[in-house]
């Protein structure tokens, strides 16, 4: 070959000998044939297992068998039975009964498709695979037959296993039922919130009235219940108040998209139909009803069970509550109580834990028939100077900065003094601390006494607060407010970070104030309260996971605090929690504007706290304790809580059985 012609051909395949060497020899690559055929030979295999499966699915005579109810029965801690709830709330009714508006509606917020698919929304059911094999969301991709086979079988475990088995259900029941028997069918078996399953019942439960009877604007609020009732019953929240508005406008939206209802009507629909209050359920009376209700709410959020599966009943609920505890805290109160002058706005709310977080008693309100608010795990009272102790408990951890320049921070000890005068300026980097309203914040001490200079443990013991309100300038609020998340207030129940902070301008309730104090009793170490520790469902365990105690405060600093709570007892403001023969630690807690008044306690391995307060009953508002109290002692913000606290632990062995 001349060498032009070489040059040419090497232009044209540049590096040609170099390539082949890379790639595979072609007879180590498979034709398109043999790729054709291995590709239709895994969809024949896919396709023999996908129909195998589907022959093998079975559908029972009658689903809604499945679909009953079974009462629970919460247990004492003794194991003796304490309550049953869960009795059968559910009625059939005929999709005749059901105005074509409501259906609609259903249709319209569930399964837009329902009347043209097969059972099965192919693009949903790929989301919703996808999902789940990925820990997503897995709502959203079942039309109306799925969600009526899932009723019917009681199991919401989402799995791909299960997902597949509801498809093939789903796709058989389309061909053997007409679609208004399968609407009927779900409208009959869907959980709607307030204990009861099925359209009539949730009726008659929301709106006091026979479905026949609803109009599209109720029958589109009562779909969105369809996506969760737990977020959508108004009556549980503000939040869910306005999720309820918002999904409610979007359904009857909806309908008009699809033909439903046409836009005049949906004119006529600006007005949300709120629903009525939920009634309280029967055979709860007394303070059962709260103890069951803290019982569940701490079922559902701690376990897989949820609202739904708990209202179909079957499960035995062994509780943390002990029977003397709470005979002996509702008769403190109600003792204490009946010797007050008062008026009927006053309330109190009560709780008792063990060391270890288990929840010993409450006491929720007179009886939870009248009063369904449960006042011991409200979350509407100021803690007020209750809360000392955890800015206290934060200067001894961290120190104090006065100086944000300074090098490192200040080591404070019981020892340290503070000056405790009555209107002593709160003091910053810069100098005093200014409000909104251009006034120096001073520090106001309960009575307008002054205590000149004062050690940090006797300002705790005394309850001076001007004292007490500079150190948490000094430690830093957003400090304080991490030690007391870390003995377990809530954080969205802590207020804000002005110098009020640290006098108790938070509102945790009774239950999470007398776990928190309990904190420093057991040598800094921490456990949530929990109310229940054994569920059962036709004689097998479910799995329920303690809570597991964590440090949330070195010993040598539970052990500094203790000193200062038991310093309160013995000759502090807290001189009537005195128990003969034994030892007691607390505080007292009152507010400057006199809404609240608190003693939180411990003696025994058992914290209790005990809180006392007047509301609005209209606009659920605090009202001065002003004028409410014994003629004979003191005003109800000072006696009654330390009162209800010595009289409950005085009915009660020493220490706290484990």
């Amino acid at each position: 070959m001349p060498a032009s012609t070489r040059d040419r051909a090497a232009r044209r395949s540049p590096g040609r000998t170099g390539l082949r060497r890379l790639l595979p020899s072609r007879r180590w690559l498979p034709s398109w044939r043999r790729l054709l055929l291995t590709v239709l030979v895994g969809l024949a295999g896919l396709a023999g297992v996908t129909f195998h499966a589907y022959r093998a699915t079975e559908i029972p005579v009658d689903l809604k068998a499945f679909a009953t109810q079974q009462n629970n029965v919460y247990y004492w801690a003794d194991g003796t039975e304490m309550a049953r709830t869960g009795e059968v709330n559910r009625e059939d009714v005929p999709l005749s009964r059901v105005p074509e508006g409501v259906q609609a509606a259903v249709v319209a917020a569930e399964n837009e498709s329902f009347y043209t698919d097969q059972g099965v929304d192919p693009k949903g059911l790929l989301r919703a695979v996808y999902a789940i094999a990925t820990g997503g969301e897995t709502q959203g991709g079942s039309t109306i037959t799925q969600q009526y086979v899932k009723n019917a079988y009681l199991n919401q475990k989402q799995t791909i296993g299960r997902k597949v088995t509801e498809m093939f259900m789903a796709v058989k029941l389309d061909g053997r039922l007409s679609k208004q028997q399968i609407l009927e069918g779900y409208l009959n078996t869907s959980w709607f919130g307030r204990g009861g399953y099925g359209i009539e019942r949730a009726a008659q439960a929301y709106y006091g009235k026979d479905v026949s009877q609803l109009d599209p604007s109720q029958g589109a609020f009562l779909a969105s219940l369809l996506k969760g009732a737990g977020l959508f019953d108004p009556a549980v929240s503000p939040e869910n108040h306005q999720r309820a508005v918002e999904r409610w406008s979007w359904i009857l939206d909806r309908m008009v998209k699809t033909g439903k209802l046409s836009a005049a009507e949906r004119a006529r629909y600006t007005t949300f139909p709120e629903p009525q209050a939920p009634p309280a359920a029967a055979g709860l009376r007394g303070q059962t009803g709260y103890l069951v209700d803290l019982a569940r709410k701490y079922v559902t959020s701690h376990t897989g069970i949820t609202d739904a599966q708990l209202d179909l009943g079957g499960y035995q609920i062994r509780t943390t509550f002990e029977r003397p505890a709470e005979t002996a805290l509702t008769g403190a109160v109600q003792e204490a109580t009946g010797r007050l002058k008062a008026d009927a706005g006053l309330r109190v709310g009560a709780a008792s834990v063990a060391a270890d977080g288990r929840v010993l008693a409450v006491y929720g309100g007179p009886d939870y028939l009248k009063q369904g608010y449960d006042n011991a795990n409200s979350a509407l009272v100021p803690a007020g100077t209750a809360f000392t102790p955890f800015v206290y408990a934060a200067a001894l951890a961290q120190g104090t900065q006065r100086q944000p320049d300074a090098a490192r921070r200040t080591t404070v000890s019981p020892g340290t003094t503070y000056e405790g005068e009555d209107r002593a300026a709160m003091q910053t980097a810069v100098g005093p601390y200014w409000d909104r309203n251009g006034k120096i914040v001073k520090g106001l001490n309960d009575g307008g006494r002054s205590f000149g200079k004062i050690t940090l443990q006797e300002a705790v013991a005394q309850s001076a607060n001007s004292a007490l309100e500079q150190l948490g300038l000094d430690v830093g609020l957003e400090r304080v407010r991490k030690t007391a998340t870390a003995l377990g207030l809530l954080p969205d129940s802590l207020g804000p970070q002005v110098p009020e902070f640290a006098l108790g301008n938070s509102t945790p309730s009774a239950l999470r104030m007398a776990a928190a104090y309990g904190t420093f009793a057991a040598g800094g170490l921490h456990a949530d309260p929990y109310t229940v520790q054994r569920i059962t469902r036709n004689g097998t365990d479910l799995p329920l996971a303690k809570p597991a105690p964590a440090r949330a405060l070195s010993p040598e600093v539970a052990g500094q605090v203790d000193a200062a709570l038991t310093e309160a007892v013995r000759h502090g403001t807290a001189t009537g929690a005195q128990l003969p023969g034994r030892p007691a630690a607390g505080k007292t807690g009152t507010t400057h504007e006199n809404t609240a008044g608190w003693f939180v306690g411990y003696s025994g391995g058992r914290s209790t706290a005990v809180a006392v307060f007047r509301l609005d009953a209209h606009s659920v508002q605090a009202l001065p304790l002003d004028g409410q109290g014994d003629p004979a002692k003191s005003p109800a913000a000072n006696s009654l809580p330390v009162d209800v606290w010595s009289s409950y632990e005085k009915a009660l062995p020493a220490a706290v059985s484990p």
